[in-house]
């Protein structure tokens, strides 16, 4: 059993997006707003440099990463750098990129001491390491190992478009990395150098096998569906993802792209991909349940066989979103948290430890900013498609997933 659904049982509890934890709480809030921040320009950008003043926003001064909507942040998301070594068209620009100087990017002690507080202190209970590409950071392999000394038993992912992975996945493992997602959006190398800009199918093919022989799983596989592009293929990457024993996902094209020319009318639509799916396979749902996991899990087999083939999850963040269940708090590879992907705000973590703040400091930091999550997609209103609904001014590959 993976550990989004291992975890699920002690996931948030499901309370619907109008509740709040109590009134009186949720007017404390002062200055922190949860409207969904600026519109335009930079993220705002809070740095508290006294860990000893902190705000006060009605949060929590001890416990987890509480919100105002009962939700509870268990599933951290730390980013290594924001570099990558693909282009893909639904989350970077073709070039013109600015990558974060050296300065900025948290260290591997950084890391190291971001998650061990996030664990002891906050309550998560499981990490995935994103990027842009967690591969292009060289000393990869001695932060998972630090994490690793520190928290023996946390389950360890990475988010990766697995260039490269061919070299490192056996060190990767043997420092404690414990399974993979793994970016490809299409079998096909003419149509996968269209998406990402590069001609590099046959290395992530090559890094996939490595995994698998590494002993890392469950590894699975990630696509975004574009019209036009690689939608004829949902069949095609289930029965090859199914074949060689990896878990398939597809995933909602959503605003997060560097040339902003994201169009609701281009995203296939959750269920169009299980009606696609149902042509050839016969799904039934995952009886494991869902709990705070951001894909709906399916049973995959084969027409006319009751031998279970495999898994696929299909992450509608558009159509048919789950922020009600949101489990998920984000550190960006510059020390900034993240309360929600489409966040316009974000809060300055890496320069309270740089100042000297303890681990209570940091834990208090986060809970505050926690606690100001939005209701969903970056604001208190529900939906990507939705007339005012504004992007943020980070990419995917700034943000990390």
């Amino acid at each position: 059993m993976d550990a989004e659904h291992a975890n699920a049982p002690r996931g948030p509890v499901a309370v619907p997006l109008g509740a709040t934890v109590t009134s009186a709480a949720a007017s404390q809030l002062g200055a922190v707003r949860a409207t969904g921040g600026r519109v335009t320009g930079e993220p705002r950008r809070e740095t508290p440099r006294d860990p000893g003043g902190v705000r006060a926003t009605g949060a929590p001064r001890e416990g987890g990463l509480l919100d105002r909507f009962g939700r509870v942040a268990t599933d951290l998301r730390v980013s290594v750098i924001d570099k990558c070594n693909l282009r893909c068209t639904y989350c970077m620009p073709a070039d013109g990129m600015p990558w974060l100087p050296q300065s900025q990017l948290m260290s591997a002690d950084e890391i190291r001491r971001i998650v061990r507080v996030a664990v002891r202190s906050l309550g998560a209970e499981e990490l995935r390491l994103t990027g842009g590409e967690p591969l292009v950071r060289k000393d990869l392999e001695h932060i998972i190992a630090g994490i690793r000394a520190d928290n023996p038993d946390l389950p360890i992912s990475m988010t990766t478009n697995a260039v490269g992975l061919d070299l490192r996945a056996q060190a990767l493992k043997d420092a404690g990395l414990t399974r993979l997602n793994v970016s490809l959006d299409t079998l096909h190398p003419e149509t996968f150098a269209e998406l990402t800009r590069r001609p590099h199918l046959d290395k992530v093919l090559a890094g996939l096998r490595a995994a698998r022989a590494a002993g890392l799983g469950p590894i699975k596989i990630n696509a975004v569906l574009l019209r036009g592009i690689n939608d004829t293929e949902v069949v095609p990457l289930v029965d090859w993802a199914v074949s060689n024993g990896f878990e398939m996902r597809f995933i909602e094209d959503m605003p997060l792209d560097g040339d902003r020319s994201w169009s609701a009318t281009n995203v296939i639509p959750a269920r169009d991909i299980r009606a696609a799916i149902e042509e050839a396979f016969t799904l039934s749902p995952d009886p494991r349940g869902r709990g705070a996991a951001p894909a709906e899990r399916w049973e995959v087999r084969r027409t006319g066989e009751t031998a279970l083939a495999g898994h696929v999850g299909i992450i509608s963040s558009v159509t048919e979103p789950f922020c009600a269940a949101c489990s998920r708090t984000r550190v960006t590879a510059d020390g900034r948290i993240r309360s929600c992907l489409f966040s316009h705000e974000e809060t300055d973590l890496l320069t309270a430890l740089r100042d000297g703040a303890d681990d209570e400091g940091l834990a208090q930091i986060w809970r505050d900013a926690m606690w100001a999550k939005p209701r969903a997609h970056g604001s208190d209103r529900v939906g990507l498609a939705r007339a005012d609904f504004v992007q943020p001014e980070r990419t995917m590959s700034a943000i990390g997933g």
